[in-house]
């Protein structure tokens, strides 16, 4: 009998042992990786969420730099083949899941992770110079269609560029592009009258309020913080936005209890009201609506629409 109850013992402790650990994750630093260089807004954004998580978790989360490929296509193949142990998680533009994936060949797909939360709003829009005779992005391709004319436009990334290419298809307006190497060169480009339209991100709220450009449309799906006046493209009649929300992400199927730490984690990012300031009022992004819920359904409705809008690309 005592040898019975002396193996039940061992036998209980044996099973203990893994669900204590379990349930103490994490016991060790986290990986936090971000698709852009340092300095960039997205790695701002990204030492500021590794900051608040630290103080969350309780252990140190570091951040690497992992920028190149489609939209940060590099980061999320990193992401999305690492060990699903919720020791490493990524910060990217939602379009490394939700565009790049139907537009290049990447090694995963949409259903390859775990959407932990949105974090903000990268504003961006379509500028001009301020002597040009438009208002709105309807206003210049009514112009051009009317004066016969084509118009230039400089564009940042293949989703803004291919979003332009179909609004000037529908609208029956050639359209010549130029890449740019930035928001500064695009700044550059349109001051410089070398092209008629660009677009930038969050820097072209100094030069509009300045008077030095006007902005025309804004490109993502609701309107800028700073410009309420300015319509969204889908306002302006086109199904189209240019996507800048950005993500917190892990590999999928994580284990039930790291999950709902790394929930726990993100409700307290929601109400750290330091990195809300921060988000807002020094990388000037648009807030948006924490949680895995609200992620997974906007990537998804994003992730078909865009699948649609460039089926055949590959």
């Amino acid at each position: 009998m005592k040898k019975f109850i002396l193996s039940a013992l061992v036998l209980g402790l044996f099973f203990a042992v893994p669900s204590h650990a379990a349930s103490s994750w994490p016991e060790r630093p986290v990986k936090l990786l971000t698709m852009t260089g340092p300095g960039a807004q997205i790695d701002l954004l990204t030492r500021a969420v590794a900051e608040s998580l630290k103080n969350e978790l309780g252990q140190p989360v570091l951040v690497s730099n992992m920028p190149g490929g489609s939209h940060g296509s590099v980061m999320a193949t990193e992401v999305a083949h690492a060990k699903p142990d919720g020791y490493t998680l990524g910060t990217s533009a939602t379009a490394a899941f939700t565009y790049s994936p139907f537009v290049t060949r990447t090694k995963y797909s949409p259903d390859d992770f775990t959407y932990l939360t949105l974090l903000g709003l990268n504003q961006s829009g379509i500028i001009c110079a301020p002597d040009r005779p438009w208002k709105t992005l309807r206003d210049a391709f009514d112009w051009a269609k009317k004066e016969g004319k084509g118009l230039t436009y400089m564009f940042q990334g293949s989703d803004d560029r291919d979003a332009m290419r179909r609004i000037a298809a529908k609208e029956g307006v050639p359209l010549s592009l130029m890449p740019s190497t930035g928001g500064p060169s695009v700044i550059s480009a349109v001051m410089g009258g070398h092209a008629d339209l660009g677009h930038a991100g969050a820097i072209l709220f100094d030069y509009v309020q300045g008077g030095k450009l006007k902005c025309l449309a804004a490109t993502t799906p609701q309107r800028l913080t700073q410009l309420p006046e300015i319509p969204t493209l889908k306002e302006q009649g086109w199904d189209e936005s240019v996507e800048m929300f950005i993500a917190l992400v892990a590999p999928r199927n994580l284990p039930p209890n790291v999950r709902k730490r790394l929930d726990e984690a993100v409700a307290a990012l929601a109400a750290d009201k330091n990195l809300q300031a921060f988000i807002v009022e020094k990388l000037r992004m648009a807030p948006v609506k924490f949680g895995a819920q609200h992620a997974a359904d906007y990537i998804n409705t994003t992730a078909d629409r865009i699948k649609a809008q460039t089926a055949g690309h590959n």
